[in-house]
């Protein structure tokens, strides 16, 4: 089984382990993904975002530009089975090679400051994924309504991009770069949907009808991103599949399943795919780490999809993305 995972924050977790003295690689940890388990798990694209939260770091920037370099360095040094992709081509080239392929992401698009030039600095750096906020207001846009002292989840539908972030997001789809909807607020959310003309894509979210979280999308997001021939990446955290409370973190497979399967039903098989969000959530995970997914694969079988929607869910909708609908 072939797998392409939209989400992982491997790289912010090795990379701050080891400012703790941590012996860790992208190649060997006890986190849910490296290199090795990747290859074994069958995995043909991972997505490895960089993340740094403002409120825990002196300077976002240092750190983001530190995890590309970790992230530019591990892919180079284990070159003989994955490539740093950056385009579609790239990909194929990898797979015909039997390589697996890392596409480098940023995970909130405050680090840019609203600046273009930084943008391009970036693109430069080999990115090509922005998600354009986190659980904070940027220069971008704002999110939900998360209060991260009490857990309170409100939608945010007053306030959505800045001017900055739609120069941005227009500049992003001039250079071929994916623009990533998932944590944006609702407001933000229909603003990327008037200001872009190509497929975007929610990398790491889930059904809002099936799990009333509001990390998750409304049916209307699902129908927009799949209208657009944009991807959905299924996420594997508790609270988005279930809606928990800590005290009931689990992650179960048949939550999943319930996900995929609206998410089917509302936006098209062609709309799903997989954005584990591994080693960025926490809980009790029936599928624990990236070697694990043909668990998610058999319930899916089991709940009546054929083998080629399953490929599709798993991978091929991801591969056929990037091919057709973005010019990386």
């Amino acid at each position: 089984m072939r797998i392409a995972d939209m989400h992982c924050d491997t790289v912010s977790r090795v990379y701050y382990g080891r400012r703790e003295g941590q012996d860790i690689s992208l190649f060997d940890n006890d986190f849910s993904v490296d290199f090795k388990r990747m290859k074994s798990g069958g995995c043909q694209l991972q997505f490895f975002a960089c993340f740094a939260d403002k409120c825990m770091t002196a300077s976002v920037q240092d750190d983001i530009k530190g995890m590309i370099k970790l992230f530019r360095e591990e892919t180079k040094r284990h070159s003989d089975i994955i490539r740093h992709v950056q385009s579609g081509d790239d990909i194929e080239r990898s797979i015909a090679e039997g390589k697996m392929s890392a596409l480098l992401t940023i995970e909130d698009g405050g680090v840019l400051g609203g600046s273009i030039d930084a943008l391009h600095r970036f693109y430069d750096d080999g990115v090509r994924l922005i998600t354009l906020t986190w659980n904070y207001e940027n220069e971008l846009g704002y999110p939900n309504r998360i209060n991260m002292a009490t857990g309170e989840c409100l939608p945010e539908t007053e306030h959505g991009l800045k001017d900055a972030g739609i120069e941005i997001v227009r500049e992003m789809e001039r250079l071929g770069m994916i623009v990533d909807v998932s944590h944006l607020g609702d407001a933000g959310f229909y603003d990327v949907a008037a200001n872009t003309r190509e497929p975007f894509v929610a990398s790491h979210s889930n059904a809002r009808a099936v799990a009333g979280h509001v990390r998750n999308l409304t049916d209307d997001m699902i129908r927009i991103i799949g209208s657009r021939g944009g991807v959905i990446g299924l996420n594997f955290c508790p609270a988005f599949l279930e809606h928990t409370v800590p005290e009931n973190e689990v992650s179960t497979a048949d939550a999943m399943v319930r996900h995929i399967m609206h998410i089917r039903n509302v936006g098209g098989t062609e709309v799903c795919a997989i954005g584990s969000d591994f080693d960025g959530i926490h809980g009790q995970l029936e599928i624990p780490s990236c070697d694990k997914l043909g668990v998610l694969g058999d319930k899916l079988a089991d709940a009546g999809l054929s083998f080629d929607e399953i490929d599709a869910v798993f991978a091929g909708n991801v591969l056929k993305f990037i091919k057709n609908s973005i010019k990386l």
